[in-house]
Parts: structure tokens; sequence; C-alpha cells
């Protein structure tokens, strides 16, 4: 079997494209999702990929998947922290709710999965750690306060673990994607997704296939001297 890699939000979208590739490559994948059952089913039925239904904003919840996958496939060598949520609002409309949601779900969730496989890969000397940012995160966006600050939460994160994980063979970096085309931005209204594209200067969305590409060239083998990077794949929409 290849190295072991968990995809956190890994059967839809993003984490679906990322989740395929690796397999493409002969990595052993297992995807992790948290509530739409048919989707994850038909995910596993159709591409052979273990799937795991948790919330990875929940560390118990995290330590009993992890326990689980390292039984059935062996010591997590890859990481991708893939999953993210929204709950979209302007900060005089936004509850504490809707705030500790996105921050459990898409920051939280990094340092629950980070710390449940940091150690075997500090024992093999091997690891690989990628973490999804967003565009977002680095350029902020109206009604996001809470998913802006969870994303650009994530870019600090993958800086200061990739100073502890450097010594012992463990690269962190992370992605920021742009805007890419998932159902959840097909949903944008027409005229709104017209202005979007407009200010892309390669004059269009992005793909999954984007940013699994990006994944897979940070958790090669021979990717090892990099790491704390941050790539943006946003078609030029922000030069950071």
């Amino acid at each position: 079997m290849g190295r072991v890699a968990v995809v956190t939000g890994g059967t839809r979208g993003i984490g679906e494209a990322i989740s395929v590739d690796l397999k493409r490559n002969g990595y052993t994948v297992a995807a992790t999702y948290a509530g739409n059952d048919e989707a994850a089913h038909a995910f596993a039925e159709e591409h052979g990929i273990k799937v795991y239904k948790f919330d990875v904003g929940d560390y118990d919840a995290c330590e009993t998947a992890v326990a689980e996958i390292v039984a059935d496939l062996g010591p997590v060598e890859i990481l991708v922290n893939n999953a993210g949520i929204t709950r979209d609002g302007t900060m005089h409309r936004m509850s504490r709710d809707k705030w500790d949601a996105v921050i459990d779900t898409n920051l939280g969730s990094c340092f629950n999965m980070c710390r449940l496989v940091i150690d075997s890969m500090r024992e093999k000397s091997f690891g690989r750690i990628v973490n999804i940012g967003s565009i977002n995160g680095q350029a902020g966006q109206y009604g996001q306060v809470n998913y802006a600050a969870a994303k650009s939460g994530i870019h600090g994160f993958t800086k200061a673990l990739a100073q502890e994980g450097a010594a012992k063979g463990v690269t962190v970096n992370a992605i920021a994607p742009g805007y890419v085309e998932t159902d959840m931005v097909r949903a944008v209204p027409a005229d709104v997704l017209e202005k979007i594209v407009a200010r892309i200067p390669v004059g269009r969305l992005g793909s999954v296939e984007d940013i699994a590409r990006t994944v897979m060239f940070l958790v090669a083998d021979e990717a090892e001297f990099i790491t704390g990077s941050t790539l943006s794949v946003n078609g030029g929409q922000h030069m950071y």
C-alpha cells in the first residue's frame, strides 16, 4: 500500500478531487465527512475509497476516528485539512453560535487532526500536512468575519507548526484557493458570478482539479524543502 492520507471533507467538491487524485497517484486514502451519507456512500462506491463520518470540530470524535483509520489503514503520513463550512452574516447580525460553528469546524479541526497525527509523523521522521485556507482569509470578505478569521488563522497556524515539524521531516503548508467552481459557487446568482469572474485576471473560476494538483505537489516525498508556505491558487485575483 502507498502512504496513508486523510482528507477531511474529502467526499465532495474540492475534497473529493483531492481524495481521488491522491488515490490515482498510489496513496491509500481515507476521506472524512460530516453528514451527507448519500453523497459519501456514492463517493465510496464510485472511487473505492474508505469514508469515515465524524465531526472534525469535536476533538473526542476526531480521536476515535483517527484511531479507527490507523487500525484500518496504518499510521497517517499525509493529512489534508480541507473541511469547512460557512455561516455568513454581517457582524451586527451574527450570532455567537454562527461564530463558534465556523471557528470550530474550519480552524479548530486543524488543531484536532494535527494533534492526533503529529506524534506518529515525528516518530517516523516523515509527514505532510496541507491546510486549505482561502483568498478570503487573505483579503477579507464582507459578511464573513467568522470565515475570514478562521481561514486567516489557518495561515498563521501553518507557519508556526511548520517551524515545529521541520527538523523531524514534517512539512506543513497551506493553499489559499480563490473562487472555485463548486456547488456553493454555482449557486451564486448569475449576475454576481459574472462580476466575480470579471475580477479574476485569468478570466475563469478555478477548478477543483487546480487545487488537487497543488496538494499533490506539496505532499510528494520530494517536497521536503517546502514548508511554512501558503500557495495562492486564485487566478491572480489577489496577489498576496
